[in-house]
């Protein structure tokens, strides 16, 4: 995989015309769609599930990128490849078997990505990290969108790039929350791979020329 990936969130896509969007992505120089999975649980915020899944698969021409914001992700990581998901990611802070998930997304042939909330420290993840295709980096408090970038998040993305270098890894770190045409040269020079950008692409005037900039 190249650097410099944009994941538009389809959280902030128009669910009243979710197939006009992921065609409008499918365009675009966006590289990934990403999912947010929520709960209500994990996260004070109900997104979707399955059957909108199935219709996100029925019209993506790119990779999706699922990001599992819920209690007891191992229930439902092998459904969620199922339904389409090339990669699936679940929160450090919401799996008791860690290890034993990733192991399972990658034994069902998907790729495997570890998610930090931003009070979690990267040290956590270096029993982990060399067997982890992605470390997703929340850069807000995740459950909504629209929230203010945590600044804090340039420090993480160094010492996430270090951990990953020093255990041979070969994971990426992507980025979600906050993410702008003013923040995004910078996350890319610090050592992200892939932006989450939701608000920013959807509620511009022009979404594709967005996505655009964002690879600037």
């Amino acid at each position: 995989m190249k650097n410099k990936l944009i994941a538009p969130s389809l959280l902030s896509a128009d669910f009243g015309n979710l197939q006009r969007d992921i065609e409008m992505l499918n365009r675009s120089q966006a590289d990934w769609l990403h999912v947010d999975v929520m709960d209500g649980r994990f996260v004070p915020n109900i997104s979707f599930g399955f059957p909108v899944m199935k219709a996100i698969q029925k019209h993506a021409e790119k990779f999706i990128d699922v990001h599992l914001m819920i209690v007891e992700p191992e229930k439902y990581v092998e459904e969620f490849i199922d339904e389409g998901a090339d990669l699936v990611s679940v929160h450090y802070e919401a799996c008791t078997h860690l290890h034993r998930t990733i192991h399972r997304i990658r034994d069902k042939g998907a790729k495997a990505g570890v998610v930090l909330n931003p009070a979690t420290p990267v040290l956590m993840l270096e029993d982990i990290i060399a067997d982890v295709d992605l470390v997703l980096l929340m850069s807000v408090n995740p459950g909504f969108g629209g929230q203010k970038f945590i600044e804090n998040t340039y420090r993480k993305i160094a010492e996430t790039k270090d951990l990953i270098l020093s255990n041979n890894s070969t994971a990426l770190i992507e980025v979600d929350g906050g993410v702008n045409t003013q923040n995004a040269a910078r996350l890319f020079e610090a050592g992200a791979d892939v932006l989450v950008a939701g608000n920013a692409v959807f509620a511009s005037e022009n979404p594709e020329k967005t996505i655009e900039l964002l690879k600037l």
